[in-house]
């Protein structure tokens, strides 16, 4: 191919960035599969983003490689900030590994949904639930994904940014009037 000037023009071959991975040889091989999940860091803290359809089958990589616990689930609710309003956030824990990892998927505004964990780690049974509740993420697979801080017949979840805060009048015994 040739410019205005008649000089031929050669096609320069465009590198395309690699994606980044962790430097530890055991994160390495948990990421190393799965193209899809990118790595961070956070504040010194290992950070795996997963698209929500792969977020079963990282979690199930993940005990192989030796996450033996699920410390906590948890929900961001980023409201207008975000086109999907909510992040599902899984803390990991690896003895053997002496390791932490944050894995993190988004889930949807007006149906948020996410494969539940309770069939990898049994134990994020009650801080799914407690998500659940307070925010109102649908945990697919879950056993018994029932409130299990508000009352059955409450209407909303509460740490939702968009629920109304309300007021109960509260009266202080022997409390004198300010004028």
């Amino acid at each position: 191919m040739t410019d205005d000037t008649g000089a031929v023009e050669t096609e320069e071959a465009v590198e395309v960035p690699k994606r980044s991975l962790p430097n530890n040889e055991v994160l390495k091989g948990l990421f190393e599969p799965f193209e899809d999940v990118s790595w961070g860091d956070s504040l010194g803290q290992d950070v795996a983003r997963v698209p929500n359809e792969r977020w079963l089958d990282f979690a199930t990589a993940a005990k192989g490689a030796g996450f033996e616990v699920c410390v906590d689930v948890t929900v961001v609710d980023w409201m207008r900030s975000r086109p999907d309003r909510f992040e599902v956030v899984a803390n990991l824990l690896s003895m053997q590994h002496r390791l932490r990892l944050r894995m993190s998927t988004t889930a949807p505004r007006l149906e948020p949904t996410v494969a539940s964990l309770v069939p990898v780690w049994p134990g994020a049974n009650f801080a799914e639930r407690e998500a659940y509740d307070m925010f109102g993420i649908v945990f697919e697979g879950h056993p018994d994904l029932t409130r299990i801080l508000m009352p059955d017949e409450w209407e909303g979840h509460p740490l939702r940014k968009d629920f109304g805060v309300g007021a109960v009048p509260v009266q202080f015994k022997e409390s004198h009037k300010v004028s």
